[in-house]
């Protein structure tokens, strides 16, 4: 199949699926894990997703595997495509794996969701928020990351209590910017604020400029693609004179990378974004951040953690349901695992269709501008 070169990941391309099983004796368990390692998919998440899930495998399988049996990732690289996604859920139920992992964007996690969902096949949906990931409700699909009508609204009471009342979006067409823009304008106009939309593909950044200025806007937020049109506009609107006192925010996340701080220097500080991440690591959080960062030679975003997260929830759910018969049940109902961001249960949370895991940290984060490698947390969850 086109694009679908198999890499199967113990950890890395190592030698250590073989030693775990001598270790355990059993037939390898295998997960399909989702990312968008090319573009235009956002690369740089998905290799934190990735890094995050290669090193639960590797504390699995020292701590003897699943079931008797060492735990295989089976790679598949989305490249933000939908249908390859879908292509990718077809051919690895094919393989036999036990069940899918991972996923960053939120359309292509949709679609990933749906076909599953047809297939029978587990799916723990890492890092894609977008709250209808299902058409239908689900007892296959489960998700780590917080749905985006609570974090989004989270955000909404930052600009609020931060005074920025007078919101205007640039956004490109996407069920993901436009379920965003609708969040935000419902949330914020019983309580006094406005949002008004510009089309970031109709407008140049020297325009967007000029209707910011116009409309007096108070915040803008970027529900654009990354690295362009994002790097421009925020060029050309911190450049802009008239618009000194415009708070720049990126609910999606774009500053939390450290391709963000490359292309944008000083510039991309002052930006605040949602990241899923509690005020304080416990002890695990603490330590597998130490190991993503050795393993990054980055610091680890907080989708690190979600990869690293998800394999450690999988893991804990096969083994409770088995996984001698071909398609596996995994009752999410039943999972109770400590992850590295808290303690991981899951729920059904009204209008969404999927399993929840309900209690994800959020926070409002910013570079700071005294020192761009550094992030200051604005506002948090209640």
């Amino acid at each position: 199949m086109t694009g679908m070169v198999e890499q199967v990941h113990p950890a890395r391309r190592d030698d250590k699926t073989a030693y775990a099983a001598q270790r355990t004796g059993g037939a390898a368990v295998r997960i399909g894990a989702l990312a968008p390692l090319t573009r235009p998919g956002w690369v740089q998440a998905g290799q934190h997703l990735l890094a995050g899930m290669e090193l639960a495998v590797s504390e699995v399988n020292d701590a003897g595997g699943v079931t008797g049996g060492p735990l295989e990732l089976v790679v598949r690289d989305t490249a933000a495509d939908p249908q390859r996604a879908e292509r990718a859920v077809e051919e690895l139920a094919g393989l036999g794996v036990a069940a899918l992992a991972g996923e960053y964007h939120s359309v292509v996690a949709r679609a990933a969701a749906a076909r599953a969902h047809a297939l029978g096949l587990p799916y723990l949906c890492s890092s894609a928020v977008l709250d209808a990931l299902t058409e239908q409700p689900t007892d296959r699909v489960a998700r780590l990351s917080p749905p985006q009508s609570r974090g989004w609204r989270v955000y909404a009471d930052f600009l609020l209590g931060a005074g920025r009342g007078r919101i205007a979006v640039a956004a490109e067409p996407s069920v993901y910017w436009a379920a965003g823009a609708r969040i935000l304008r419902e949330y914020v106009a019983p309580r006094g604020g406005t949002v008004v939309e510009l089309d970031a593909r109709a407008l140049a950044p020297a325009a967007l400029c000029d209707e910011l200025a116009g409309h007096r806007a108070t915040a803008l937020l970027l529900l654009v693609g990354h690295p362009e049109p994002v790097v421009s506009i925020v060029r050309s609107v911190r450049r802009d004179p008239r618009l000194g006192e415009v708070m720049i925010g990126a609910p999606a996340g774009q500053p939390e990378f450290a391709e963000w701080a490359t292309l944008l220097g000083d510039e991309g500080t002052g930006v605040p974004f949602l990241r899923y991440l509690p005020e304080r690591l416990g002890p695990l959080g603490a330590r597998v951040g130490t190991a993503l960062r050795e393993r990054l030679t980055e610091e680890p975003s907080f989708v690190a953690f979600e990869g690293y997260d998800t394999v450690m929830v999988l893991a804990d759910a096969l083994r409770a349901g088995g996984v001698d018969r071909a398609r596996p049940a995994v009752d999410w109902s039943r999972v109770a695992v400590e992850g590295t961001r808290g303690g991981i249960r899951f729920s059904h949370t009204p209008e969404i269709g999927v399993w929840q895991w309900a209690g994800a940290p959020i926070q409002v984060v910013d570079r700071d501008p005294s020192e761009p490698g550094c992030f200051r947390v604005l506002h948090g969850s209640p």
